[in-house]
């Protein structure tokens, strides 16, 4: 049985006025996000730095923190309160203790696995958390192409914990969006296929419609 799919836009940029821009027009259509910040070492591509992301009143954002060393982070991640806070699975510290502030706090926990990440070799944290990101992309880019390999992590994590949900991260779009939708996944995460449409609404809009079309997948 297919699950329902969410579309969630998904903004990196190291531009303020490109930041305010994308969530201007993501207030357009939706309230979900995914906020991606690095940290300049686990992810060289910068972005803005955590202490000037910000989001409007209501969203639910996914604050995805590329980070070697997330706990250095902490204080900001708990006074910008995101629904979700995803943390790396190949950080350079035990995630942990973060991870059990960050549920004290009221807030959502996520596992991100890069590509060469086996998912049996951290099913400690993926026992811990809520969301697992399954990251099929490069690092602090937006606009290549999806590794659609990476869909074979999907069962393994869903028959380790089957009710967690499971999002996708990396060179989604409207070629393949359908068939990411029937892989098993919660949450689709867009980044340059909507941020950089000529009407991101539309191309919002025209995502959904594909995901809910019947019939075979090609």
């Amino acid at each position: 049985m297919l699950r329902t799919v969410s579309i969630v836009p998904s903004i990196l940029t190291d531009d303020k006025v490109s930041y305010h821009a994308q969530i201007e027009e993501i207030n357009k259509f939706t309230r979900r996000v995914q906020i991606d910040v690095t940290d300049g070492v686990f992810a060289q591509n910068p972005t803005l730095d955590i202490t000037n992301v910000w989001w409007p009143k209501g969203w639910a954002a996914d604050l995805h923190l590329m980070a070697a060393y997330p706990s250095q982070h902490l204080d900001t991640i708990l006074k910008l309160s995101p629904s979700l806070c995803i943390l790396h699975a190949e950080a350079s510290e035990d995630l942990t203790p973060t991870f059990n502030t960050l549920r004290e706090n009221g807030i959502k926990l996520g596992l991100a696995l890069l590509p060469s990440t086996y998912p049996g070799l951290v099913k400690p944290y993926i026992d811990m958390v809520d969301h697992v990101l399954i990251f099929a992309g490069q690092l602090g880019v937006q606009g290549g192409n999806a590794d659609l390999m990476q869909m074979e992590k999907i069962p393994l994590v869903r028959n380790m914990k089957p009710e967690l949900e499971i999002g996708w991260d990396g060179g989604a779009n409207l070629s393949n969006i359908r068939a990411l939708a029937h892989a098993d996944l919660d949450i689709i995460n867009v980044g340059s296929a909507i941020a950089n449409a000529e009407n991101p609404a539309e191309a919002y809009a025209q995502m959904v419609a594909e995901i809910d079309k019947n019939g075979v997948v090609i």
